[in-house]
Parts: structure tokens; sequence; C-alpha cells
């Protein structure tokens, strides 16, 4: 599957993993001690809605657009990230994951980013200019474990590939278990798409064979049955999720479902530990 993320920036898989993505560090961050975030597949970090490539899909009606026409207050800082890269109501661009995670950094915070595309580590240089970010081009999953341990006693890795690469699948199950036996209490985001749940479910039994203990899976399935040859939705994996974020996902789960789900559809959303 060939996940380009400009031609898919801002659409509603985009709501649920930014959404989420700030609930996590938001609760990494009621302790004061300092966090690493590590983004391997940083993209371009801002991407331009009314470009040709976002056009041509036209994802982002289902998804930011209706994030922000939405009053749920339990979507509040996703849509306060967003209006913070814009001027004006209507959203013109969208900040990939690196924009929201450098409105979190405090202070103590340090942030990692990694794109090994030349053209979009260049974006991406260019879209984190003034921030206090370091920039890499190096191969995702080698950077991923030279990064390990994190130098700050906490810390988060995002791994957020294209799925472009046939074995993508087989290289995260690989090097997610490499990176636990180094950093067993480190909490790692996986994000993916769903393309069909049978697919899903035979790599859900691969990562469950890790033994890895704490594994939360947040599945959003767009429509009630399979839709063959389509994108179906996306998740993300979270490894030692905080009880913080755990205890307040039901209600963002909930807000993101009802304002995401397409007409017709109940827009499946759930949350499950992947070893029970």
């Amino acid at each position: 599957m060939n996940y380009r993320h400009a031609f898919h920036a801002g659409n509603s898989a985009d709501v649920v993993k930014h959404c989420l993505l700030i609930a996590l560090v938001r609760a990494l961050q009621q302790k004061p001690g300092a966090l690493t975030l590590i983004d391997t597949h940083a993209g371009c970090g801002l991407y331009d809605l009314s470009g040709d490539q976002a056009q041509r899909t036209g994802e982002a009606a289902q998804g930011v657009q209706r994030a922000l026409a939405d009053v749920n207050p339990l979507l509040d800082d996703y849509r306060a990230a967003v209006r913070a890269v814009n001027v004006g109501a209507e959203p013109q661009l969208y900040p990939g994951s690196p924009r929201f995670l450098t409105q979190l950094l405090r202070p103590q915070d340090v942030l990692i980013l990694n794109e090994k595309h030349p053209e979009d580590a260049r974006a991406l240089r260019s879209a984190m200019r003034g921030t206090p970010a370091a920039v890499h081009e190096r191969d995702a999953y080698e950077l991923w474990l030279a990064m390990l341990p994190t130098r700050t006693p906490r810390g988060v890795v995002v791994v957020d590939p294209p799925y472009e690469q046939t074995d993508e699948r087989a290289r995260i199950t690989a090097t997610l278990a490499a990176a636990h036996r180094k950093w067993a209490h480190g909490v790692t985001v996986i994000w993916y798409p769903l393309k069909d749940r049978t697919t899903h479910q035979q790599w859900k039994g691969k990562l469950r064979r890790t033994g890895i203990p704490k594994f939360l899976s947040v599945e959003h399935w767009l429509y009630d049955a399979d839709q063959p040859g389509i994108y179906n939705g996306a998740g993300l994996f979270i490894v030692n999720p905080p009880y913080a974020f755990t205890r307040a996902l039901p209600p963002l789960l909930e807000a993101l479902r009802a304002a995401l789900a397409p007409e017709g559809h109940s827009g499946e959303i759930t949350a499950g530990w992947v070893n029970s």
C-alpha cells in the first residue's frame, strides 16, 4: 500500500493520529522530567491543502475540515494546533507530526526528526526552521535503534512510514522487538493504514508474538464492512501508554468517532490490548 502523505494530509487518519499524539504527550508531561520525542518518518512537516496532491484526493474535507467544524471541547487542543499554522477560518496548511510535536515542547524536552527521502528532508528542514528540532536524513529503522535508549529518562518514538515497501510491516516488527530489548520502558507509537481486517489481524498476531506486555491497539474503521481496494481506515499501536492517557481515551475516541464517521456508517473506533 502506497501512502505518500501529501495526497492524504489532513484526512481522518491524520485527525485521529494527531489527537491521540497530543493526548499522549500531554499525559507524559504531567511529570516534570524531560522527554525525548523522536519521529522516524517525519515527512515534509507542513502540507499545502490547496496543492495539487491534496486536491486530487480531497480527503481533508472528511478529516480536518470536519474536526474544525465540530464543537466537542475534547478536540480543542487539536483544533488550536492546526489553527496555529494558519491564518483565517479555512485551513490552507496542515501540520505534520513534527509541527504538532514542536508545539508541545517544553524547554526541557528534545525533538529529533528523521526523513530519508531527500526532497522531503529539504522540505522538512524548511518547515522546521526556527524550531529546536534536530533533523536527520537516515534510514528510519537504523535511526530508531541508534537513538535508544534516549538520553532523557523518558521518551516517545513515533513510527509513521508510508508503507510503500512490501516488507514494511516485517521491518517494523523486527525493529520494535529489538528496540524493546534496548528500551523496555519507552513509549512507542506506530501508525498503520487499515486495508482489510484479515491482513491486519495477521500482523497483530505477529506483533503479539514479540511478547511486549503493555501493547495497546487503537483502530478506526471508517466503514461497517471492508471496501475492497480502498483505504478503510487507520490505527495506532502504542507500547507502554501512560495510565493518564488510557484513562482519558474512551471519551476522546467517541468524540473522534462522532466527528469523523462517514454518512451511513458508524465509523467504529476502538482500543484494546494486543496481548489480551
